[in-house]
């Protein structure tokens, strides 16, 4: 049976508008052997983000004199899909890992660790599409509940299309049967996007469209981090929010 992904009324299969955010809840401070640690449910997605550091490189000749070195591990768990997944990173895992470090680093002031390392572990316990952009947003307010200096927060979302339809936030039937996805990553304050990446075809229209919505997305996810962390260190605020209207 084919999966409607948007009827005649504009909403899709899950009932969102074309514009509107799945449920997020983010939790601060969720590991107590880890320096920082934040889980993220994003939409039908749920992640744990663990960090270490700064930390002493091992091995030592992979340290860097003038600053730390960021390194991030993705790791999807056998249990975490539809189908059992070898327990081994692929190499959608570790091409994951890279983008999650680049998407990272521009935010992270390194040059304040040096000849350190500073390690992101990510293990997504429950996958639905989107969960590189949840692993940025984790990862994003694990580090700054470490403690490590960062510029800003680095938040993450999607856009894509489906039925010649651009949408905000796809989730696994829509990135699977759909025509296009583009996740983004920025820190809002400086207006400076740290990833971008573009699966599919999209016009001159539709690619401004769907950029336009992974702005507004990161946006609102931006928001949704600063109350996590204000909800954990001053008692302020409300630890998630669900994108329902």
């Amino acid at each position: 049976m084919t999966t409607v992904l948007l009827d005649d009324r504009g909403l899709r299969h899950d009932g969102r508008r074309v514009d509107e955010l799945r449920p997020v809840k983010i939790e601060v401070g969720v590991l107590k052997n880890a320096n920082g640690s934040a889980y993220i449910e994003f939409g039908k997605n749920k992640i744990i983000a663990a960090v270490y550091g700064p930390k002493e490189v091992h091995p030592k000749h992979m340290a860097l004199p003038d600053r730390a070195v960021l390194r991030c591990r993705y790791h999807m768990s056998p249990f975490s899909t539809d189908t059992r997944k070898n327990p081994a990173p692929s190499r959608r895992e570790i091409e994951i890992s890279k983008v999650i470090r680049e998407a990272l680093e521009p935010a992270v002031l390194l040059y304040d660790y040096p000849r350190t390392a500073i390690d992101v572990f990510l293990e997504v316990l429950q996958s639905d599409g989107g969960s590189r952009c949840a692993s940025i947003a984790a990862s994003s307010v694990a580090l700054a509940d470490a403690g490590i200096n960062m510029k800003d927060l680095v938040c993450a979302c999607a856009a894509g299309k489906i039925a010649d339809q651009v949408v905000l936030d796809l989730d696994d039937v829509e990135d699977k049967e759909g025509s296009g996805d583009m996740p983004l990553a920025m820190m809002p304050n400086f207006e400076q996007v740290t990833l971008f990446q573009l699966d599919g075809i999209l016009s001159s229209q539709q690619f401004k469209q769907a950029f336009s919505f992974a702005l507004d997305g990161c946006k609102r996810v931006y928001q949704l981090q600063k109350e996590a962390l204000m909800k954990k260190y001053f008692g302020q605020g409300e630890p998630s929010m669900e994108e329902s209207e």
